[in-house]
């Protein structure tokens, strides 16, 4: 099978994605900078909320969104024999979300468009952002529909065979996202872009908040699945084992899609729009998606197992020095998945009501956020990227040494940095502000915390340079071997047979989605229909 279009478009992809990486952690490292209080002559509010809007929508929105169509798109040609269905389409998508990524970045840079990645009203951003985003939405829609095609193709043409995992990991994310980001859609598409054109007067925030929410917290699985995919299907081979259990991988992937849609007014449990029955039922189910979370470490831990015992690792913990470490793929999972921990740690506080009001707005979220996302995340999209990159390349990577050395600093950097902004939350610290403009002893108090955080944020600006120095010096390097290495897909311990469809198709459980949806959020958003909210009407007329 010729997969150049399939490379094509997945270096074309992780080009945007790594771009926009390199320049929000410049962003990043200035926002410590100012945020520290130390440096007055920094001091710039409005510069400063323009760098963390920019910040964010660059590594939540672009990052991912690209990363993950790059690699979906190349695992799934790869992965199921089959060119890439429709390469006019999926370039047409490339095209539509790389325009809107510069539409909305003109409003960011500028300063008009300060209202977070999160952009919750009454903050309000010009009319390019929000249709710069909608543009990005779409052409990674197009990449979710593709998925979903080439999935169906698949089975058609090979009916009663397993779909390979990785994509069925692929095609569970895309649906993972045709879902969530719907809520989103929603808000822009009918609320944000009329309000910013002035056609509508006010809008009805409640609302609002309550349809990100649909997406707020789904959108984290979408980041994450590449990396669980990753733990699957690259990690065993990489170590020299196998997977523990395909079955199990499967079903987690499955709970994770399933049960982390219906949750995300746990977001909302301080705002006063919904009642306590609904917060309820959201933070019951956020605590039902760690079980796919557990389900995931054991399987790739115990998979790590059979790697460090087959090459001679004895006795209870023997096989963890047995391990490959200097693979970057096998260092990679064990950093992230000690950033797991922590984090997961971190979200299940947040999940739990009395804690979360402890907590909520306090330096301790985005604490809790960047371990699980630029922790956990990240560094497995920099084991990707380190294992595809000579595949799509055809050279060797430059320097296996210093992708060792990147993603030691990385996991240095990002423990530093969070550290202190947990304890930050719990001392009490705002999150949100540009800086702290009084002082007592309580404040004065959290200043060797914001070096500790400017220290931690450096060391992960030298790592997200060296990263992107290895990407570039591998591709345009003058070196003249060819590489000649292939794309490996971890084999199960046990070989799968008569695989229920269950397990192997997502018919049922769009369906059992669309239920668990209705239930959730249905009352709390049509509420806002039936129920006067005070001084506007629900769409600002």
């Amino acid at each position: 099978m010729n997969d150049v279009t399939a490379k094509n478009l997945a270096l074309s992809h992780m080009w945007v994605a790594f771009s926009a990486f390199i320049l929000a952690c410049f962003m990043g490292e200035y926002q410590v900078l100012e945020r520290s209080g130390l440096f007055d002559s920094l001091s710039s509010p409005s510069v400063y909320f323009a760098s963390v809007s920019t910040h964010g929508v660059l590594m939540a929105f672009v990052l991912t969104t690209f990363f993950i169509m790059g690699f979906g798109y190349y695992t799934a040609s790869h992965s199921l024999k089959v060119p890439v269905w429709n390469p006019k389409l999926a370039w047409f998508g490339f095209g539509l979300a790389l325009t809107g990524v510069v539409m909305a970045a003109v409003p960011l840079l500028s300063g008009l468009a300060s209202v977070l990645y999160t952009f919750y009203p009454p903050l309000q951003a010009h009319s390019a952002f929000y249709i710069g985003v909608t543009l990005l939405v779409v052409g990674s829609w197009i990449w979710s529909a593709t998925m979903v095609v080439m999935f169906s193709q698949w089975k058609k043409a090979n009916p009663g065979q397993t779909v390979p995992l990785v994509m069925f990991a692929t095609t569970a994310n895309a649906l993972l996202w045709l879902w969530t980001s719907a809520g989103v859609a929603v808000e822009v598409l009918f609320q944000l872009i009329p309000w910013s054109l002035g056609w509508m007067d006010t809008i009805d925030i409640g609302l609002s908040r309550t349809l990100f929410a649909w997406t707020l917290h789904p959108i984290v699985y979408f980041w994450l699945i590449p990396a669980y995919t990753a733990f699957y299907v690259f990690v065993p081979k990489q170590a020299g084992s196998y997977l523990f259990s395909e079955e199990a991988a499967r079903m987690a992937l499955i709970v994770l899609v399933v049960f982390s849609l219906p949750i995300g007014m746990h977001h909302l449990y301080m705002d006063p729009e919904q009642a306590k029955g609904w917060k309820l039922l959201h933070g019951l189910g956020t605590f039902i998606v760690a079980l796919p979370t557990l389900v995931t470490g054991f399987t790739v831990i115990a998979s790590l197992e059979i790697a460090g015992r087959l090459r001679g690792g004895k006795g209870l913990f023997g096989w963890i020095g047995s391990l490959p470490w200097g693979n970057p793929m096998v260092l990679s999972v064990i950093l992230s998945l000690v950033m797991l921990i922590f984090g997961g740690f971190g979200g299940i506080v947040n999940a739990s009501y009395a804690m979360n009001a402890m907590i909520h707005n306090t330096a301790w979220v985005p604490g809790h956020f960047h371990l699980i996302f630029a922790g956990t995340t990240i560094i497995m999209y920099f084991a990707i990227a380190y294992y595809l990159w000579p595949v799509l390349v055809k050279k060797p990577l430059y320097s296996k040494s210093l992708a060792l050395v990147q993603l030691w600093t990385w996991f240095i950097g990002m423990s530093v940095m969070t550290t202190p902004w947990h304890v930050l939350g719990l001392l009490g610290q705002p999150r949100r502000i540009s800086s702290v403009q009084y002082n007592n002893l309580l404040t004065l108090s959290w200043e060797p915390y914001e070096l500790l955080m400017i220290l931690g944020g450096l060391v992960l600006l030298g790592s997200a340079c060296l990263f992107f120095y290895l990407l570039v010096k591998t591709q345009f390097s003058a070196n003249t071997e060819s590489f000649e290495g292939e794309v490996e897909y971890a084999e199960p311990l046990h070989e799968v047979k008569d695989l229920p469809e269950y397990l192997n198709d997502f018919k049922l459980w769009n369906k059992v989605i669309a239920v668990l949806m209705l239930i959730s959020f249905g009352v709390p958003i049509l509420q806002f229909f039936f129920m006067d909210t005070y001084g506007s009407s629900p769409w600002g007329y």
